[in-house]
């Protein structure tokens, strides 16, 4: 199932969020229970983020093909990774 147009908009608001942190996580996960979410450090990530937040990247997978894969298509997007910004400059 595709990520909706209307949980994109809403996972764009928390993570814009002037103070969202850690716990942003757990709330993407209290708010979507059923979309995959994985979190990691945005060093991690080889592929550019789909938007990017002062604390957060955004990434979108694609899990409609055998492997899991990085999307810049939200309509292909069944689930997200939220790779963490350093707030070092």
């Amino acid at each position: 199932m595709a990520l909706g147009t209307d949980k994109l908009i809403e996972i764009e608001r928390l993570l814009a969020e002037a103070d969202a942190d850690a716990s942003a996580f757990a709330e993407l996960r209290r708010r979507f229970p059923r979309l995959a979410c994985t979190r990691c450090d945005a060093s991690d990530m080889t592929e550019p983020p789909f938007r990017s937040f002062p604390r957060f990247d955004l990434h979108l997978i694609d899990g409609s093909a055998h492997c899991l894969q990085i999307t810049a298509d939200p309509a292909r997007a069944t689930g997200i990774v939220l790779a963490a910004r350093s707030t070092r400059r």
